[in-house]
């Protein structure tokens, strides 16, 4: 192909838009009334409050303008395309001859693939020419034509329909087509926009810079602000000939749900919501309020960039964005030239990923390299939002709650998950899938969670849901592969980088912080087990959610403490008295034994009743221990403290909580229980009865 057929959206808008500045200073300039205000100031006289009024009422102005332009957007796309299986059926149902004609051409090539299958599966090597058989499928579907492309792209997200060779082949899909005539692009942006060329943009690129299955792209200057922008323009004739390709595909799913037993999923239901996805790729309009939507979510960031959206010269079939100067992410040799490291870009992807896939459950769909840059400046942006897609809410804080189950290895958990993920359905057992999930994940967690390689994960769990009745929501396969594509850009600049590793600040900081209830419950559940407090995990967890720059060493732990003093929290309070008796008791003991080594030999057996070894009696494992827990604790307070966002008012809202009346009953129990274990400690010192650690009571 020719060197214009580079992916729409791998070089996609570049270039850096004017400051907002600028632009409120040009539309002063622009329009005379609101630069009369300023003018009327009389000389010498300082304008700072008029220029503050000016500048509110041109933002306020903008905005409204941004508002009508967006209005008159969406009437021109009102005629828009949108995904309808029974159009589809009164549309192509009196059309055979058309019908036939793509179903044969389909046949042949897919027919062709079939036979092949049954001879392997004849011959027994169904299983050795898995991956020979997947890359003949991915130039198939490129064969084909767009439609296909966005098939073999879906699927190449979905772990329980393909087995793993035929997703890795199917990830390799490029969306490059062939670039249609220029003549009918911009006669497409003039009828479209109801413009002359000429009169929107002061020049545009004589032939795209990059073409794809859906639109091809053309760089161009407004003329109305000299603005450098990326115009989108959608191929001719893709909705019929894709409108045709899913009617075909659809009644092609009706037959393998009846008849092929090997695949559990609803394969109909699957190929409507990837039509309806692929429709509203269609929709440039949709697409536009999409990147609006992702800006105001993720673009708070100082190093995410996502491109503006302009609203006057957009429709269902154009649009027109701010261009990007930028490198794609997976071109380390031309990013690391700019001075920029790759890893530090992949973080920033990672951790933008996490806040869309788990804080706001809005995230981009289609995150391959060419749809994210890296700019001169060293922020990461993010292009092509045509494939927009939602975590439920109830999802996001069961994926945590999953994490926290591999992480302690429950495997039993981790399948129940699987219910509120939306896996399985009610009624399925879960029962035989825990030891599929044990037999990968003990041999996967030989080493650290966190050193854990997230494609491994991915096809581990992927070869598990193949296995079993599994339906994974289009969402979940979708963040499987957002965070894969990190991963494998991150691995070209470092062998040894860990997806996990870097995710888990945000986890930590999120189970530490998050008032959630499922997480709240998840995060006790990390932090006791078997009746006992595990302070290293506290400490790790503290250790990482500081990593994390959102993380408040305010919120921290917050949520626990509003259950442990709730009216459901007594199972709780029972555990937490256990612990403080014994923390009070390792801190006090500690310190007098610390105290005691200061007293010479000779004293010390005067002072305790004969025993030179300390005041207590207490064997040197039980000492050692008492001490080590002491020091940690007094390490955990160390990191709250030396967190950037302490502050010792944090502590206020624990004093006055502490003032109400279960906190006082609580602190008694404490209180009693502690000053029982000191009083059996005492009685041991005095009549020098054998070290056996006194039992607390609640």
């Amino acid at each position: 192909m020719a060197a214009n057929s580079v992916s729409v959206s791998s070089s996609l808008w570049a270039q850096r838009p004017l400051s907002r500045t600028a632009r409120v200073s040009r539309a002063v300039r622009v329009a005379a009334p609101r630069a009369a205000i300023v003018q009327a100031s009389p000389p010498g006289l300082p304008p700072a409050r008029d220029n503050s009024r000016v500048t509110l009422s041109v933002a306020v102005a903008e905005r409204a303008e941004d508002i009508q332009a967006e209005s008159k957007a969406m009437a021109r796309a009102v005629n828009a395309t949108v995904y309808s299986p029974e159009l589809l059926a009164l549309r192509y149902g009196s059309r055979p001859i058309k019908v036939a004609t793509r179903a044969l051409e389909i046949l042949i090539a897919l027919g062709s693939f079939g036979v092949k299958l049954l001879i392997d599966q004849s011959n027994g090597k169904i299983d050795q020419n898995k991956r020979k058989r997947g890359a003949e499928l991915r130039r198939i579907f490129t064969r084909l034509g767009p439609t296909f492309v966005k098939i073999g792209q879906g699927l190449s997200t979905r772990p329980d329909i393909c087995p793993p060779e035929y997703l890795e082949e199917l990830t390799e899909l490029q969306d490059a087509l062939p670039t249609f005539p220029d003549t009918e692009a911009f006669a497409c942006i003039e009828r479209e926009l109801g413009l002359s060329l000429d009169s929107i943009f002061s020049s545009i690129s004589p032939s795209p810079i990059a073409a794809a299955s859906l639109g091809q792209v053309y760089k161009a200057q407004l003329r109305y602000s000299g603005q450098v922008v990326a115009v989108k323009v959608q191929r001719p004739g893709i909705e019929e000939s894709i409108g045709l390709d899913f009617y075909l595909i659809r009644g092609l799913g009706f037959f393998i749900n009846k008849y092929v037993d090997i695949i559990t999923s609803d394969v109909v239901a699957l190929i409507d919501e990837f039509a309806g996805r692929v429709f509203q790729e269609l929709n440039y309009v949709q697409e536009g309020k999409n990147a609006r939507r992702f800006k105001k979510l993720y673009a708070d960031k100082q190093d995410v960039l996502v491109p503006d959206i302009f609203w006057n010269y957009t429709s269902g079939k154009v649009l027109t964005m701010e261009w990007v100067d930028g490198v794609k992410l997976n071109e380390q040799e031309a990013i690391e030239k700019q001075g920029l490291k790759v890893l530090d870009l992949v973080n920033t992807g990672i951790q933008c990923s996490l806040r869309q896939l788990l804080e706001y459950g809005y995230f981009h769909a289609d995150p391959h390299p060419g749809n994210l840059l890296a700019t001169p400046e060293g922020r990461l942006a993010f292009l092509d939002f045509g494939m927009m897609s939602e975590t439920p809410e109830v999802a996001r804080s069961a994926i945590i709650g999953h994490v926290v189950h591999l992480v302690n290895r429950d495997y039993e958990a981790m399948a129940r998950d699987y219910y509120a993920l939306d896996f399985l359905s009610p009624d399925v057992d879960v029962s035989p899938i825990v030891p599929a999930l044990r037999d990968f994940f003990d041999d996967a967690l030989n080493a650290t969670v966190s050193e854990l390689n997230f494609k491994t994960l991915v096809d581990g769990l992927g070869a598990v849901l193949y296995q079993y009745p599994f339906n994974v929501p289009a969402y979940y396969a979708l963040i499987l592969r957002s965070l894969t594509v990190l991963e494998g850009l991150a691995l070209y600049a470092d062998p040894d980088f860990k997806v996990l590793a870097a995710s888990y600040p945000y986890f930590a900081k999120r189970l530490l912080t998050d008032p959630n209830p499922y997480l709240r419950d998840a995060l006790i559940e990390l932090l006791f087990k078997d009746g006992r407090f595990r302070w290293n995990r506290l400490e790790n967890l503290l250790e990482q959610g500081r990593k994390d720059r959102d993380f408040s060493a305010k919120d921290a732990l917050q949520p626990v403490l509003k259950l442990l003093l709730g009216p459901d929290g007594e199972e709780l309070r029972v555990l937490v008295i256990k612990e403080a008796i014994r923390v009070t008791e390792a801190v006090v003991l500690g310190s007098v034994s610390d105290a005691s080594k200061s007293i010479p030999d000779f004293m010390r057996t005067l002072l305790f009743n004969g025993n030179a070894n300390g005041p207590l009696v207490m064997n040197d494992n039980e000492l050692k221990g008492m001490i080590e827990l002491r020091d940690q604790v007094f390490r955990i307070w160390g990191l709250l403290r030396t967190s950037e966002s302490f502050d010792p008012a944090l502590l206020q809202p624990i004093l006055q909580v502490l003032q109400e009346p279960e906190a006082r009953s609580l602190g008694g129990r404490v209180a009693g229980g502690i000053t029982q274990r000191l009083a059996a400690r005492l009685l041991q010192q005095v009549l020098r009865l054998p070290s056996s650690a006194p039992s607390s009571t609640s």
